[in-house]
């Protein structure tokens, strides 16, 4: 996510918000929105994510809750030899999990 005003990219506080590291700018996310954070070795990154409605539904069980609704999405999070990671979130209770 970027800054609207400097345009430069923006980084997760503690707050769950976004700060422009340039200019200081603050963003909140909504209700609907959520920071979903990827950290490699030397930095960490945020996306501002839609979770409500925009990605896939499948049917599995969530080991939490027992809903049986999660939203899935694909990842490469090891080398491109290997299959890549499902991460499901349960719809109901907002539990994650992946299977490799």
């Amino acid at each position: 996510m970027f800054c609207k005003n400097c345009k430069a990219l923006l980084f997760p506080n503690k707050d769950g918000k976004l700060v422009c590291r340039k200019c200081g700018a603050e963003i909140t996310p909504t209700e609907d929105q959520e920071v979903i954070t990827h950290k490699s070795r030397d930095r960490e990154m945020a996306v501002l994510g839609e979770i409500s409605g925009t990605l896939p539904t499948t049917d599995i069980e969530c080991s939490e809750c027992g809903n049986r609704t999660a939203y899935w999405v694909l990842r490469q999070t090891r080398a491109a030899d290997e299959p890549a990671t499902r991460i499901y979130r349960c719809t109901k209770c907002s539990h994650s999990w992946r299977e490799y």
